[in-house]
């Protein structure tokens, strides 16, 4: 009988374990299949076409833009294609520009699952990275992304690093930023402006002057923002006014507010206000409304940071013919490799999913100019591999699918151009590129953590004088002594000190 008993122990016991070790081994499965990439079964590969090992996977894209009328018809038609390539679907996200801010911090301090987010220098980058808000992307890419690298080549990926590492993908476009205008083409053909020979901001003037004393009703330049631009073609700026500027060969951040190339530029500035030639919203106004001042015959010229074929793709989007002037040779700075990026969210469930998708945007053409252009026969027809124009009966005011923003994603030149784009933009861009001065300092990213505080009180000192220095409302000379003054009150030297010591410690890694 108590050998009976024992058997019946026994039995049980076998049978528990039998059930546990059945249990481990289907949690195992589910682990692998739910977060990490299986191998196809036919090639042993990893992220390979039509991997069944793959579960389903939901996508989320989220990106500024307006959302447009088609924008679910575009979601389904790429989520046919992902399921066969990489067994997941994509849920496009655009957020308002004007909402951008508190959407996306909302979604960041909430730990909202999400996978992919566009991020720029200039669009918080920098302080979501410190953050870790990010995931870190050498190994990712190594893994899931091997074409990326490739694509986009060593000084755009150098110039993505913030403290060695890599937080996003920056697009492939044109790497630097040039600076000029962009000018009503019928003012110029009226006048016979000759625009080919300008170089220079000086050899706009007499244009200005015409525009001027012969059209009462219209602007000559509309916003001062373009001072942005022009600094930002001039100097690799840095905090606070300190910058390295163009051409130096020495890493060494100056003070721009004594520098006595940035005082004469200012100068130039306060002459062209005096002279009435910017508009009456001078502070506040921008491009766009630069564009739409043009469209309705009261504006000449509004600045721009230019590329090849950038008063096709206006013409093309506002519906008024505008040529465009270069007034400075492209240069290259970190913010310009950060200029426009995807990065990986760290609440994202599936990184490696999400990074065989980036991979794709830099190498997978048909994918890269659905997210752009929509459905071919519905939103544009071809006209020849890489052309495209608007549909019959379609036009710029009643497209249902506008570009969201082709600058943001992947790899540019593989997008389709349009019909009135010149055929060879690409290789004009890439000449562009290669002609375009890379800062000394390109790859260097300042953590403004140290100085935090200091920097805050900074910007209220900006605040003060920024906008009236900009706007050519007043003589340089007559208030840059103050602001100098009261930026050192704020704690200048300590945030100069902070940047000479980190640009002596970035040097030593290159």
């Amino acid at each position: 009988m108590k050998k009976a008993h024992q058997l019946v122990l026994l039995i049980m016991l076998c049978g528990m374990l039998a059930l546990t070790g059945c249990g481990k081994g289907d949690s195992g499965k589910a682990a692998d299949s739910g977060t990490t990439p299986g191998k196809n079964a036919a090639t042993g590969e990893k992220g390979k076409d039509s991997d069944s090992s793959l579960s389903p996977y939901k996508i989320t894209l989220v990106y500024p833009a307006t959302a447009p009328k088609d924008l679910q018809l575009v979601q389904d038609e790429m989520s046919k294609y992902l399921t066969e390539k990489i067994n997941a679907t994509i849920e496009l996200k655009p957020i308002e520009w004007a909402s951008w801010d508190d959407k996306t911090n909302l979604m960041k301090i909430s730990n909202e699952p999400f996978d992919l987010m566009f991020t720029a220098s200039w669009f918080s980058y920098p302080k979501d990275a410190a953050k870790g808000q990010y995931l870190e992307l050498d190994d990712l890419m190594a893994q899931y992304g091997k074409d990326i690298p490739g694509v986009l080549g060593d000084d755009f990926i150098k110039g993505s690093r913030i403290g060695g590492k890599l937080y996003a993908l920056p697009t492939k476009k044109e790497f630097g930023q040039g600076f000029g205008f962009l000018l009503d083409k019928k003012l110029v053909d009226k006048y016979k402006f000759d625009t080919s020979g300008v170089k220079s901001l000086e050899d706009m003037e007499a244009m200005f002057k015409t525009i001027k004393e012969n059209e009462p009703g219209i602007t000559p330049i509309v916003s001062s923002k373009f001072t942005n631009i022009w600094e930002a073609s001039n100097y690799d700026g840095i905090v606070a006014n300190l910058a390295i500027p163009r051409d130096s060969k020495e890493l060494k951040a100056v003070d721009t507010l004594e520098d006595p190339k940035f005082i004469e530029f200012y100068k130039l500035m306060h002459q062209w206000n005096q002279n009435g030639w910017f508009d009456k919203d001078v502070l506040t106004s921008d491009a766009d409304q630069g564009m739409n001042m043009i469209k309705a015959g009261k504006a000449f010229a509004v600045a721009q940071s230019l590329k090849p074929g950038k008063d096709k793709e206006m013409s093309l989007s506002s519906g008024v013919d505008v040529i465009q002037v270069e007034t400075a040779e492209p240069f290259t700075t970190t913010g310009d490799a950060q200029g426009a990026m995807l990065g990986i969210s760290r609440t994202s469930k599936d990184p490696a999913r999400a990074m065989m998708f980036l991979n794709m945007l830099y190498s997978d053409p048909k994918l890269l100019n659905m997210l752009d252009w929509g459905i071919e026969g519905k939103h544009y027809v071809k006209k020849s591999d890489n052309m495209i124009d608007f549909p019959e009966g379609v036009n710029a005011d009643t497209q249902t699918y506008p570009n969201p923003g082709g600058w943001m994603f992947g790899n540019q030149f593989n997008s389709y151009l349009w019909a009135n784009e010149d055929p060879n933009k690409w290789e004009e861009f890439q000449k562009f590129n290669d002609r375009a001065e890379r800062s000394i300092a390109l790859g260097f990213a300042f953590n403004q953590e140290p100085v935090k505080s200091e920097m805050a009180s900074i910007a209220n000192v900006e605040k003060e004088f920024g906008a009236s220095l900009r706007s050519g409302a007043v003589d340089p000379e007559k208030i840059l002594a103050k602001w100098i003054e009261k930026r050192k009150a704020a704690g200048f030297d300590k945030v100069k000190a902070e940047v000479d010591k980190q640009l002596a410690e970035w040097a030593q890694t290159k």
